[in-house]
C-alpha cells in the first residue's frame, strides 16, 4: 500500500478519521471537539448515504482524509457535494496525496449522482486556492468588493 492509495472509510475507522480531523483543527488553531468526540460522531456519519469519507495510505494508519457531504439542490437532477475537509499530514504534503484524495472524492460523489462540488477556502490561503484551481475549481467572485461572510448560530 502506498501513501497515495485511497479507500472509502468505514464506521470501524471512525477513530482514525476523528484523530485526523482533530489534528487538522489543531494545526490551524481551530477550536473544536476532542478527537474522541469526533470519532463518536463519525461512527454515525460514516454509515450515511449522504456522507463520503476517504482515507489515504494504510487504512489502519491513514496519512490524510477527504470528508464530503451531499445534499439535494433544485439546480441539478443530482446532488450538490460539499468538500467539508481535505487534510494531509504536514510532513507528507507535496507527494500527491492531496491530489489522490481529491481525485477519488470527485469520482465517488459523481458515482453518487453529484452534479457539482463546492469548497470553501479562506481568501488568505493562497497555496490551497492554487491547489484547487490546478484541479479545475473556479473561484467565483462577482465583484471587486465582494466578501463572503458566514453567519453561525449554535443551537
Amino acid at each position: 500500500m502506498t501513501a497515495t492509495d485511497v479507500s472509502l472509510a468505514s464506521a470501524e475507522q471512525a477513530g482514525a478519521v476523528g484523530h485526523l480531523l482533530y489534528d487538522f483543527n489543531a494545526e490551524f488553531e481551530t477550536p473544536g471537539p476532542t478527537a474522541e468526540e469526533l470519532a463518536v460522531r463519525f461512527r454515525f456519519l460514516l454509515v450515511r448515504d449522504d456522507v463520503v469519507v476517504l482515507l489515504s495510505g494504510d487504512p489502519d494508519t491513514p496519512t490524510g482524509f477527504a470528508f464530503l457531504t451531499l445534499r439535494p439542490t433544485p439546480y441539478y437532477d443530482g446532488a450538490l457535494a460539499q468538500l467539508e475537509e481535505l487534510y494531509v499530514q504536514p510532513g507528507l504534503r507535496g507527494r500527491g496525496i492531496g491530489t489522490a484524495l481529491l481525485t477519488a472524492a470527485i469520482l465517488r460523489v459523481r458515482e453518487r449522482g453529484a452534479a457539482e462540488v463546492h469548497i470553501n477556502v479562506d481568501e488568505v490561503d493562497v497555496d490551497t486556492r492554487r491547489f484547487y484551481e490546478r484541479h479545475g475549481f473556479t473561484n467565483v467572485e462577482p465583484g471587486q468588493d465582494y466578501r463572503m461572510l458566514c453567519y453561525l448560530r449554535e443551537l
